[in-house]
């Protein structure tokens, strides 16, 4: 071992080389930056040592292998500084990310994109950039690597998650959620390295914030240490403190942002834009960098590809212990980790659906959805509910779904408390970690705190599920702050999102198995409070709901209205549809369980469901928007205006004008 060197540190890994390699980190993302003339320079700068120490010693990867399952976890939560982490990848040989890559940063098409991207490359594991989204993200991944591992035992199972953070994640409300979260679940295998350089966009800190974080956390229930992020022994020494913790551990790491730069290091101007020529030519000089830019020396290069490797032999030896499983476990393990469905998923809820047809249960649709749930819970072994301190209100727990406790990770249920954004992070995080089916409940109006989480799951393309109860004003007595009304057009306005809204229990069972089937995209269900009769009366082998909008009640004869509805509405569409026709008037009821997969029909198809009524009148108890593309601009919508009022659910639909009768005189004055 070289004179002075940390026994924490690999011996084959000498200090010199170690800052070479880091100093391979801070070029590359500076000539990047420079090259694209847009960028955070100072994040990777500064943070290249702690990076350089975590990949090189710590972490268990194989670039080769990228997808390995039990693979510890890398989450940049301070997305501003992604070339951090590509440099890192590239330098570690990913396939994905090459030099080609790294010089076109933030251009089209290219997968080294402004922020990290899920899906653009291995090695990327979730995307962050709005701050503190990452750190919420790492704790539902070791959420589930904890639980993944009380089911599948520690020798297929077990690995850390590892977080940077920056100021500005520790700013944002969301990481207290997150860390009050861990801190209780004592997640022992999550370690967050804070990048401490004291500098946001706007300057110093100190600005704006004087809180001390290591107490914080440590109130919070963590393990807490304070290092120089510039020295390897200080933060190898920590890692290694951590990997021993019975709690998880935050690491403030004291950093310069832009380590290196003669007149912007230590500076808000290193934040977020280029260097310049000038100060990049110095900043080599400085630290001794003779590469032209994009150039790595091959020493440097040859130890971080070295480093690459490893982890291959604890990969092969994982390879073994899982050839030797059981078939039948390993069969098992193999499909939930590719995202499957069980096979008896649907023969489960074809038998539920012929029991529904005879049973024609009235209820609320957050009861059909426990009903349901029942059901789905006794087939799909890997679904992880939840709740934000709702369980009772969102019906989200099943005889199935023991709590998950801090000592004991064998249930299937978190108490999440009242911290519906960062439950609705943490589900992205254990839906990005594979193995397990997220779904959490909160109060439709409440959705709003968690929408942040719900555009990323979106935009990730991942499968959660957010159940969201006492969906309109319906729900009563509590009142405008708790009756949504715009909440339904806003989710609607989120792409590569379904909204679903069943009208009885058998939409509420078709729209679960929607979600449960489409593996590429976040659902939310929203479920009355209220009881609802039956709407769908007969068997149909067919799932309607995935249709988006189909016609339940067709006119006798040629419609001369077409009434469109989702949810609870929809009984009121069927009323107005009994007293027009017994009064001569043809008019037919679509239900609308989801506009999102009624745009994914074809042509021929939405046009024989919108049909040719010379009225056509939407229906819900929200507001209109959206509701242009079945009845037209010239359509009439029976719906809200403005907010709701606290008084019970029947009085308030009879004030805001929302009833079957309302329907059949706006029809009638198109007609007459």
């Amino acid at each position: 071992m070289p004179q002075g060197q940390d026994p924490t540190l690999n011996p084959m890994t000498h200090p010199d080389q170690l800052n070479d390699m880091a100093n391979a980190i801070r070029f590359l993302s500076m000539d990047a930056v420079e090259q694209a003339n847009s960028g955070h320079p100072g994040l990777p700068m500064g943070a290249a040592d702690i990076a350089t120490v975590l990949f090189t010693q710590f972490m268990d990867f194989d670039p080769q292998h990228p997808d390995w399952p039990d693979r510890d976890r890398f989450v940049l939560s301070a997305g501003h500084g992604s070339m951090l982490l590509y440099s890192v990848l590239y330098l570690l040989g990913y396939e994905d990310i090459d030099l080609d890559q790294i010089r076109q940063f933030r251009q089209l098409g290219s997968r080294t994109a402004g922020h990290p991207e899920y899906g653009h490359a291995a090695g990327i594991e979730t995307t962050t950039g709005p701050l503190g989204q990452g750190l919420a993200n790492a704790v539902g991944m070791a959420i589930a690597e904890r639980k993944l591992a009380a089911q599948f035992g520690p020798g297929i199972v077990d690995h850390r998650t590892f977080c940077l953070v920056g100021d500005g994640c520790l700013m944002e409300g969301i990481s207290q959620e997150a860390i009050a979260l861990a801190g209780h679940l004592r997640l022992a295998k999550l370690i967050v390295l804070w990048d401490d350089n004291s500098i946001s966009i706007d300057g110093p800190v100190s600005l704006a914030d004087s809180t001390d974080q290591m107490a914080r956390f440590k109130a919070s229930g963590w393990s807490v240490l304070r290092v120089d992020g510039h020295k390897p022994a200080e933060i190898a020494a920590a890692l290694t403190q951590a990997q021993a913790s019975d709690r998880p551990t935050f690491i403030a790491c004291k950093t310069t942002i832009g380590y290196g730069a003669p007149t912007k290091a230590g500076t808000a101007k290193a934040h977020g834009s280029p260097l310049g020529t000038k100060e990049i030519e110095a900043t080599r000089d400085k630290l001794g960098w003779t590469c032209p830019p994009f150039k790595v020396p091959s020493e440097t290069l040859d130890a971080w590809r070295i480093a690459g490797l490893r982890s291959a032999q604890k990969y092969r030896e994982w390879e073994k212990r899982f050839a030797a499983l059981d078939p039948e476990v390993r069969g098992e393990f193999d499909r939930r980790m590719r995202g499957d469905m069980p096979a008896n998923l649907a023969e489960a809820m074809d038998a539920f659906k012929r029991k529904l047809a005879d049973d024609r249960p009235t209820m609320a649709t957050r009861k059909s959805s426990e009903t349901v749930l029942e059901v789905i819970n006794g087939v799909v072994a890997e679904t992880l509910g939840g709740s934000a301190d709702l369980t009772g209100s969102n019906n989200t727990k099943t005889s199935q779904t023991a709590p998950i406790t801090p000592s004991d990770f064998a249930g299937r249920y978190i108490h999440y408390g009242v911290r519906e954004h960062g439950m609705a992070a943490a589900m992205n995080g254990i839906a990005l970690h594979r193995g397990l089916v997220p779904y959490g409940g909160t109060f439709l109006v409440f959705s709003d705190y968690a929408r942040p989480a719900i555009r990323l799951a979106a935009l990730m393309g991942i499968r959660v599920i957010h159940v969201l109860t006492h969906d309109s004003i319906g729900l009563g007595e509590d009142g405008p702050t708790h009756q949504p009304v715009e909440h339904l057009a806003a989710l609607r306005a989120i792409p590569n999102l379904l909204v679903l809204r069943p009208a009885d229990t058998m939409e509420t069972a078709e729209c679960w198995q929607i979600a449960l089937e489409h593996a590429t995209t976040p659902s939310v269900l929203a479920l009355t409070r209220q009881n609802l009769a039956a709407v769908r009366t007969e068997y149909s082998a067919e799932n309607l709901c995935a249709r988006g909008a189909y016609e339940l009640a067709p006119a006798d004869g040629e419609a001369h209205v077409s009434v469109f509805a989702s949810g609870s509405e929809v009984a009121l569409a069927l009323a107005a549809r009994e007293e027009l026709q017994s009064a001569g008037v043809p008019a037919r009821v679509v239900s609308v369980p989801c506009f999102e997969l009624f745009a994914a029909q074809s042509t021929q198809y939405r046009r024989s469901v919108i049909g040719t009524a010379p009225v056509r009148i939407a229906v819900e108890a929200a507001i209109g928007q959206g509701w242009e593309r079945f009845v037209g601009e010239d359509g009439i919508f029976v719906g809200m205006n403005g907010f709701g009022a606290s008084a019970p659910g029947e009085a308030l639909y009879e004030h805001f004008a929302i009833t079957a009768a309302a329907i059949v005189k706006a029809a009638r004055s198109r007609l007459s």
